[in-house]
């Protein structure tokens, strides 16, 4: 598949506590939950580890979701530290291997149930995009309805570095970028500043850091309603058409290169404008699994055309293949190499793009077997879907 900024040192640890006395249950401190004028607020609380989801958080937020839909008017979701969230415990993911992996398809599987929740909320959902927001963060702030970025605002979707795809959503609001910009972004891992992020689609607004937490409280006040909400964002958000876009001039580049029908002509074509951007977006490319980037093309090709319930099954199948190592052993792979050796030398396999077939490729998008792919329902009662 990264709130409650450290803006004032003094005051934060107070502010902290007023949170933790305020929190309904928790199974963990990692995550904090509170109701404040109607506004339910999850704080996202392991600093050290960025705010990286495990199965527990996920759970917490599944069933703080479902309970506020009859309580809150509205949710805001932040982290604490230097991230919004920089995505989901891979290392907890792969711990037991491709043999005793089911707790992580459980893990992945209500990952996306919470994105699909998140998108089909009734109340306004708004996320606090502070600091680094990748991965699972992505798929927990681009969901909802708004989206806060800001100069600390670091987004990516690194998954295809190790051995992985683009998930939570993913390959449906990435393919719906302009031009083919989301195609960059899926199969590079390109990191977005947050002007970056309001001016490709990826965020709603854009506020200064320090603006934080006056801007939460503001809304806060709204007590959910959808017109003050947006005035209030509209009043304390600058508009960025006037700030510099990383990616300004390239884009002409990205939507005829990144529109190519395989990755073998991106590769191909990326060589031949041999420009020094695009130098470095070809050697980059180079060190990424290349059953991840066939994969991922394929994924992003598909989703132009799906729903997000749709493009969400799509990202469980991938999901569960990637976890069998019937298919492939580059995911527990790539998390070895960056996330647990940290030697930075990934063994992929196959290692080359040409000794990967298209039947290869098509065995990720098959149907899973009966009983598990993953299904959803509507809630009558909340009129919102859930698994």
């Amino acid at each position: 598949m990264i709130l409650l900024r450290r803006t004032n040192l003094k005051t934060f640890p107070s502010i902290l506590s007023m949170i933790r006395k305020m929190s309904d249950t928790s199974p963990t401190e990692d995550i904090l939950f509170h109701i404040e004028n109607k506004c339910g607020v999850i704080t996202l609380n392991k600093p050290k580890a960025l705010n990286s989801i495990n199965m527990k958080m996920t759970q917490a937020i599944n069933a703080h979701l479902k309970k506020w839909e009859d309580q809150v008017s509205m949710v805001i979701i932040r982290g604490v530290g230097k991230a919004f969230c920089a995505g989901g415990d891979i290392k907890e993911s792969v711990e037991k291997g491709p043999n005793n992996s089911q707790g992580a398809k459980e893990f992945f599987k209500l990952d996306y149930t919470n994105d699909y929740i998140i998108a089909n909320y009734k109340h306004p959902y708004i996320a606090i995009m502070d600091g680094y927001t990748m991965g699972s963060g992505v798929g927990l702030s681009i969901n909802g309805r708004y989206q806060v970025a800001t100069e600390k605002t670091l987004l990516a979707m690194p998954e295809t570095a190790i051995g992985l795809f683009p998930d939570v959503g993913a390959s449906y609001f990435l393919p719906r970028l302009p031009g083919n910009m989301g195609m960059l972004i899926a199969l590079t891992g390109s990191r977005l500043k947050g002007v970056d992020c309001v001016k490709v689609g990826l965020a709603s607004h854009y506020c200064n850091s320090e603006n934080i937490p006056g801007l939460v409280e503001r809304l806060i006040a709204t007590g959910g309603s959808v017109k003050a909400i947006e005035s209030t964002l509209n009043e304390l958000c600058p508009n960025v058409n006037n700030l510099h876009f990383s990616l300004a001039g390239k884009e002409k580049i990205v939507d005829t290169i990144f529109g190519l029908s395989s990755i073998e002509s991106i590769f191909d074509a990326l060589e031949k404008e041999g420009s020094d951007w695009s130098k470095e977006v070809l050697a980059t490319m180079k060190k990424m699994s290349p059953l991840s980037l066939k994969v991922t093309h394929r994924e992003m090709t598909l989703g132009k055309t799906l729903s997000l319930k749709e493009c969400l099954q799509m990202e469980y199948r991938l999901c569960h293949r990637a976890l069998e190592a019937k298919f492939s052993n580059d995911f527990y792979e790539g998390v070895r190499a960056l996330l647990i050796d940290k030697d930075r030398n990934p063994k992929w396999n196959p290692a080359e793009l040409n000794d990967i077939s298209s039947s290869t490729v098509d065995q990720y998008f098959t149907q899973l077997p009966p009983g598990e792919e993953m299904t959803f329902k509507c809630d009558i009662k909340l009129n919102n879907i859930y698994y």
